[in-house]
């Protein structure tokens, strides 16, 4: 995994938070200084809760333990879904749903509905008429919609990770209850208290959630044992060796036509001198047949 720098948090505009008259008061501990304003967030802290953060799903995945991703704001669904996928884990992105950690048996009855409408050949189709047909369709897409991230889940997740804590209250309120200890990011409009790994960054910047969500999946697949650096180097050698390759091959191709062109030209030069002496022998043998009539007559 590569290691986080100050300067990359810098560059996507984590410091940010929100305007000073929307502050909570909690997150004191994590703001530099005020500038125009805004409350600056001290990256430095960041850095470490971030660090502390991956450690932990370190320890998590090693012992088989699940993570869900949750975020279901605008410019955190398409990260959420994509760094989720990338390391193998669950995500939610589209409405929190009520209870999907603290009445997770419901949840399970549902996802069991919706696979049993997505399979093929599922005797629930037959003898339907069109609307009743249309209705289960739109059930299908519905619950499809609502539990693409979490179809394949079987128990509750060992970690949950957040985007915007103000946010997605409702599933650090479930996980709570549950115990389920919660990864957040957490701006200065946020009480950091109420997760258990809160991460100070903004939580609105899409560079900055990119980067922090791409840290936490680096550390899932670095526990789950990732591409080694070796098969990395030998797959590169490879395409090198590939890149040197081609230029010979390029070059063969290029002299056998050459060669083909030039047997071309030779081919076409005896058949232009070839065939004058054709057309002087048959030339001559008219004269000479011309000239044995006239001694007939």
């Amino acid at each position: 995994m590569a290691e986080l720098k100050f300067e990359d948090l810098l560059g996507t505009g984590a410091h940010f938070g929100h305007v000073t008259r929307k502050w909570n008061p909690k997150f004191a501990p994590y703001i530099l200084m005020e500038k125009n304003g805004v409350h600056i967030i001290d990256l430095e802290q960041t850095l470490k809760a971030i660090d502390t953060a991956s450690k932990f799903l370190n320890k998590v995945v090693n012992k088989n333990g699940e993570v869900l991703f949750v975020g279901t704001k605008k410019q955190a669904r398409d990260i959420v879904q994509q760094e989720a996928d990338r390391c193998g884990m669950f995500y939610i992105v589209e409405r929190w749903l009520g209870g999907t950690l603290t009445n997770f048996s419901t949840i399970k009855k549902s996802i069991k509905r919706l696979k049993m409408l997505e399979k093929e050949g599922s005797n629930l189709y037959d003898n339907l008429t069109k609307k009743e047909t249309q209705m289960l369709n739109r059930e299908r897409v519905k619950l499809s919609d609502q539990h693409r991230g979490i179809k394949d889940m079987r128990r509750l997740p060992e970690a949950v990770i957040l985007v915007d804590a103000q946010y997605e209250e409702i599933a650090i309120q479930e996980a709570t209850r549950l115990e389920i200890p919660v990864i957040a990011i957490v701006d200065s409009n946020t009480d950091p208290t109420k997760v258990a790994y809160p991460i100070p960054a903004n939580d609105d910047s899409i560079r900055s959630i990119q980067l922090i969500l791409s840290s936490m999946a680096d550390a899932i697949i670095d526990a789950k044992g990732g591409v080694p650096e070796e098969k990395l180097s030998d797959a590169e050698s490879k395409v090198e060796e590939t890149v040197e390759v081609a230029p010979v091959e390029e070059v063969k191709a290029e002299k056998t036509e050459e060669k083909v062109e030039e047997t071309k030209e030779e081919v076409v030069e005896e058949a232009v001198v070839e065939t004058p002496e054709v057309t002087e022998e048959v030339s001559d043998n008219v004269d000479e047949e011309v000239e044995a009539s006239e001694e007939e007559e």
